[in-house]
């Protein structure tokens, strides 16, 4: 029995580097389930690559394989605050081969791609489009499972390796 403790206290822990294999489900406050990857294969990044939002990386650190969570994360360090000045009036005449309604995802040409906006409202001469993401000012939780984490050590000497 002590060699079972030993070795789970001995896993590698979540940080910087790190590969991660875990499921995970995201849901609003309300419990209204957003995304998940429990009913599909699960997810798998490196800590760092870019691919998880900082603040749920922060949540992260620290875990183990085996480790299940319900993390509340703070618009902040989620999908950001809500920003008034990302909701913009635009001319109705922009729109002149769109079919408006709320609710509508259109998409801008910005100078590094597309930037995409949500009809908020439908005016006479004018549309009234929030360009922050859609998930921007709400509290996420981040329910997790962490089903394998490798060290940085380790992906790097089997990315190595690989080469």
């Amino acid at each position: 029995m002590s060699e079972l403790i030993a070795t789970a206290s001995s896993a590698p822990r979540i940080g910087a580097g790190s590969r991660v294999t875990l499921h995970f489900s995201l849901l609003l406050d309300t419990g209204e389930e957003i995304d998940t990857t429990r009913r599909r294969k699960p997810a798998t990044f490196v800590m760092g690559d870019g691919n998880l939002l900082p603040g749920f990386e922060a949540a992260l650190t620290g875990m183990r394989a085996g480790d299940d969570a319900q993390i509340d994360i703070e618009p902040e360090a989620a999908f950001g605050p809500h920003r008034r000045e990302n909701v913009q009036v635009l001319p109705r005449e922009r729109f002149a081969d769109v079919e408006l309604e709320p609710g509508l995802i259109v998409s801008f040409a910005a100078p590094d791609g597309e930037l995409p906006g949500v009809v908020k409202r439908l005016f006479e001469r004018t549309v009234e489009v929030d360009f922050n993401h859609p998930l921007a000012g709400r509290r996420i939780v981040f329910d997790v499972s962490i089903l394998r984490v490798e060290d940085a050590e380790s992906v790097t000497l089997a990315e190595d390796a690989a080469r």
